[in-house]
């Protein structure tokens, strides 16, 4: 399987080459950008060092670059200025820039299939209620984590992290944040179910 997909993956590599320059030139604030794009950084060379040992499926791969751009932009122009999205907020009266939702609904969309995929071929679990439960507290585990980085940014940065928050002025951001990272997992698991067992079939434990 690996041979066979082995040029769709060089495309994905190519794409998040592609953004990752495109997106690091010029960003509106360097500090925002550093920490917005710093779970790529993080994620590519576990990804490179366990890809002998453990191949996710294509499905899995394609949402992770779909992620990291997601973060990748965010991070360019900060999440409350992304310009389409102020399009939409200026156009339909909206009350603040909804970027920012997207980003932490696939923070719960993307790990909810990552999750699913590692626990399924690593752990006793099997599809079902528990799977369900157990992969969507760990895509919430994650939301409320990364809040509290946010957090610790803000206790040490003071006011040059409120671009990295994007909180724009809701005092219930973090909650709605959580909540949105929830519904991604939930939704994930959902509708891509069946598509991710039958690609997991042609897949060595």
């Amino acid at each position: 399987m690996v041979r066979v997909y082995r040029h769709f993956y060089m495309v994905l590599l190519s794409i998040l080459g592609a953004v990752f320059v495109w997106s690091a030139i010029n960003p509106a604030d360097r500090l925002t950008w550093v920490l917005e794009v710093a779970p790529v950084v993080i994620a590519l060379p576990l990804l490179f060092f366990t890809y002998r040992s453990f191949v996710f499926t294509p499905l899995v791969y394609a949402l992770i670059l779909i992620h990291a751009l997601i973060l990748l932009v965010g991070g360019h122009y900060t999440y409350a200025e992304v310009p389409l999205f102020n399009w939409l907020r200026d156009t339909y009266e909206l009350s603040r820039n909804y970027y920012d939702r997207v980003g932490h609904f696939a923070q719960g969309f993307v790990p909810a299939m990552v999750a699913r995929e590692i626990l399924l071929r690593k752990s006793p679990l099997v599809a079902g209620r528990w799977l369900f439960f157990i992969v969507s507290c760990i895509c919430l585990s994650i939301s409320a984590f990364y809040e509290f980085i946010e957090w610790w940014v803000a206790v040490y940065e003071g006011g040059a992290a409120d671009a990295f928050l994007g909180t724009q002025g809701d005092v219930w951001d973090t909650q709605w944040d959580m909540l949105i990272a929830l519904a991604g997992a939930v939704t994930a698991q959902v509708f891509l179910v069946k598509v991710h067992d039958r690609q997991m079939m042609n897949v060595s434990r």
